[in-house]
């Protein structure tokens, strides 16, 4: 796919053309671990094509998801932990099969002084991933589990662009911060309600 078709903001076809030069592209399977928590960031990702999770996980092992990067996306914590030489604060896996262009780190400076447009694209970044992170905040303070789960089910649909979503009760309930017996339950109320149906490590919602 080529980056004219995927990058979210107007830039030139010399800056295309500087991105190509300057970053390389590697393919990461479903489920393939992109980047650790406490790792350096030598690079900056820009998803060309596929989707990555970002987690956070706590003291006991436990996980979180805080936000999807799409296609034309790159990741504002890699922005930032690059750029002021500190480890990863978050962990990046692949929703399913990625391609990726990566940007060395040393460039990332390069391409602010030079062009405008690439700036513009990092405070849009910035600002995307401060309203998803309010609505993660919002939804562990103020949501009940049921309509948190019914709503990540949902985006979880949205990004793979399929009604049915191919993961089990323990993988939700990790991404979800909770217990697994506990994702069963609400799956077994909202099958009930006629919200959603279940099969063997399948949920379609309908």
């Amino acid at each position: 796919m080529e980056l004219n078709d995927i990058i979210e903001f107007k830039s030139s076809p010399l800056m295309r053309q500087k991105l190509a030069d300057f970053g390389f592209a590697k393919t990461f399977a479903e489920s393939e671990t992109i980047l650790n928590e406490n790792a350096y960031i030598k690079v900056i990702p820009i998803v060309t094509n596929g989707s990555i999770r970002v987690m956070r996980t706590d003291e006991d092992g436990r996980e979180i998801l805080l936000y999807y990067i799409k296609a034309g996306e790159s990741c504002i914590m890699s922005f930032l932990g690059g750029l002021h030489h500190d480890t990863s604060k978050v962990k990046a896996i692949a929703e399913e099969e990625t391609e990726i262009l990566f940007i060395p780190i040393d460039k990332v400076n390069l391409l602010i002084k030079e062009f405008p447009e690439w700036l513009d694209y990092i405070f849009r970044l910035y600002h995307k991933r401060f309203e998803e992170l309010l609505e993660v905040v919002n939804a562990i303070a103020f949501k009940k589990l049921d309509e948190r789960l019914l709503t990540f089910i949902k985006k979880k649909c949205e990004i793979t662009k399929s009604q049915t979503l191919y993961v089990t009760h323990e993988q939700l309930a990790n991404e979800l911060g909770t217990a697994r017996v506990v994702v069963s339950r609400l799956l077994k109320q909202m099958e009930d309600e006629g919200l959603v149906e279940l099969g063997r490590n399948k949920i379609t919602l309908m």
